[in-house]
């Protein structure tokens, strides 16, 4: 059956490419898993890399990330298991536990470190790093620290419940707020079988990468996606999603509209012009973060 989809003036998106991620490591050697931000997908507008760490030998991950410096974007820190400190040259700090998120507006500039606070165990999650509108690169800077417990869970159907980061479904919002590209994130959980439709903003750039299980995306003839897959949509306004295989499937779905704007980046700073970046470098290396 190639359409499944009830009568309506929704128009549901697919599959367009699927990408796997790549082994890389970052800050003092963590070992991770580079999905955006790498060769075969460079950026997906206003997504600028996609990192998952995902391990259970402390070797992998106890380096951390020391001290540090951005500017020009946000980064997003989404923690399935274990603990990380982070602190930064403003004084900030916090502990980041299972379940939690941080959502941070590097703006004009910062200096943090992202430390793990255990020395065993597993140590599973996401970092995003989600560019800034040119009117917004030289915001101040700013925090919002999310606990587990402040994301609601919403039932959408029969063995799928979603946590709403950011943005809305199910008639319930995220607890994170006034971001520029007004995101989606959601971490979405499906019993063996479960379906369920997911509304997604139709002018949005959206991806949906599966961390667990098998997941079927749409109708399109490559739409089934396998751990450690991101699939890139097409637009539309709803999502359908499937749980195959025969366990349990876990998948991000994150969308945001795209800033169609230019980009320059290194390491660590992403503006606009190349002017810009030696600005960037220049004020950090002056002490002016």
């Amino acid at each position: 059956m190639a359409n499944v989809h009830p009568v309506s003036s929704s128009s549901y998106r697919d599959v367009l490419r699927i990408v796997r991620g790549m082994p890389t490591s970052d800050g003092a050697g963590v070992k991770l898993t580079r999905v955006i931000g790498q060769p075969a997908l460079d950026m997906l507008d206003p997504f600028l890399m996609l990192d998952e760490f995902r391990s259970d030998a402390s070797s992998d991950y106890i380096a951390g990330f020391p001290s540090h410096p951005h500017r020009g974007f946000e980064t997003v820190t989404y923690m399935l298991a274990g603990r990380m400190r982070h602190g930064d040259n403003q004084g900030n700090s916090g502990l980041l536990t299972a379940g939690s998120v941080q959502w941070m507006t590097a703006g004009r500039g910062i200096v943090h470190s992202e430390m793990p606070e255990q020395e065993a165990g597993l140590m599973q999650g996401f970092q995003l790093w989600v560019n800034l509108p040119a009117k917004d690169k030289m915001t101040a800077p700013r925090y919002q620290d999310i606990a587990p417990e402040r994301i609601p869970e919403v039932q959408l159907a029969p063995g799928v419940k979603v946590r709403v980061l950011v943005g809305e479904q199910g008639g319930v919002r995220g607890p994170v707020e006034n971001i520029a590209t007004d995101p989606l994130y959601l971490d979405l959980h499906l019993d063996a079988g479960a379906m369920a439709d997911i509304d997604v903003p139709a002018s949005h750039n959206a991806f949906a990468y599966v961390y667990e299980g098998q997941a079927k995306l749409g109708d399109g003839a490559s739409s089934e996606l396998l751990r450690g897959d991101l699939g890139v949509l097409t637009r539309g306004d709803k999502l359908q999603v499937s749980a195959i295989g025969g366990g349990t499937t876990r998948l991000i779905l994150v969308a945001g509209r795209p800033l169609n704007e230019p980009v320059a980046k290194y390491g660590p700073f992403v503006m606009n012009t190349q002017q810009q970046i030696i600005e960037a470098v220049e004020d950090f290396r002056a002490g002016r973060f």
